[in-house]
């Protein structure tokens, strides 16, 4: 019987789906993540009667046909890129991004990567760096004898000296946008790296057009919506019982098969 197959690839799908939710809301609290939403697709389908076939040497068409379909599949795991809420953090070196874009990070192989994670922090020589303590790119060096660091909107690093009345330009931050950000892939530590499907890197400072702005001493939370995954959990779960209540069905039919005399 195709039903148990097809019922099957359904309780796989639903596993699937309740693993990439179960994602989300374990990560409900890591800055600047994005959910994800599994999307699926309809398997092949096997035609019993070819629809637009010949049904008489006359030439009369069948309108319809017969198809069965087979079940269905994963087609991708979509990412959910709208922005996240901010939260002040009171950290000077913690920065968001407000609006499109992505910090650079210079990984220890050479690759860059791209986080909107702005948890950022000062390295022993003075470097801007991340959690992991990979380097910011473009390079931002704060000197040791700075009071305090201000970045504006548009990513100019300044910092106050002792003895000059005047702030001191020190670096220049630059965003990195794509055109497509679901083309990027994740490699875990809230880090991304860029691929064929992601199209070609585009970097500008940030309030340039179709570039995002930079906020300091905030952090952009997580977009998970925890009620919505809930809801989205619970009917996984339930199409995950249909799915196996055709299995049980499909059983009990073979079985007065194989009980008739």
């Amino acid at each position: 019987m195709r039903s148990l197959d097809i019922a099957a690839t359904g309780m796989q799908a639903q596993q699937t789906n309740v693993e990439v939710i179960s994602n989300n809301i374990a990560n409900l609290t890591t800055t600047a993540y994005k959910r994800r939403r599994a999307e699926f697709q309809d398997l092949i389908y096997q035609d019993l009667r070819r629809v637009g076939s010949n049904s008489s040497d006359t030439g009369t068409i069948i309108p319809a046909g017969i198809q069965i379909g087979l079940g269905v599949q994963t087609a991708s795991v979509y990412r959910i890129t709208e922005q996240g809420n901010l939260q002040q953090s009171n950290n000077t070196l913690d920065l968001a991004i407000q609006g499109q874009g992505y910090f650079q990070v210079s990984l220890p192989s050479g690759e860059i990567a791209y986080t909107r994670d702005g948890s950022f922090a000062l390295s022993a020589t003075g470097q801007l760096v991340t959690a992991d303590g990979y380097v910011i790119t473009p390079n931002i060096s704060i000197p040791n004898n700075a009071l305090n660091v201000t970045i504006n909107a548009q990513g100019q690093v300044q910092v106050a000296i002792s003895g000059q009345q005047l702030p001191q330009l020190v670096g220049q931050l630059q965003l990195a946008v794509f055109p497509n950000e679901n083309g990027l892939e994740a490699q875990g530590n809230n880090l991304f790296i860029q691929t064929a499907a992601s199209g070609n890197v585009n970097v500008g400072p940030p309030g340039n057009p179709g570039f995002g702005t930079v906020q300091q001493g905030f952090l952009e939370t997580s977009n998970v919506n925890v009620v919505t995954e809930i809801t989205n959990l619970i009917t996984a779960q339930r199409a995950y019982e249909m799915n196996s209540r055709v299995i049980t069905t499909s059983d009990q039919m073979l079985s007065t098969l194989t009980n008739l005399r």
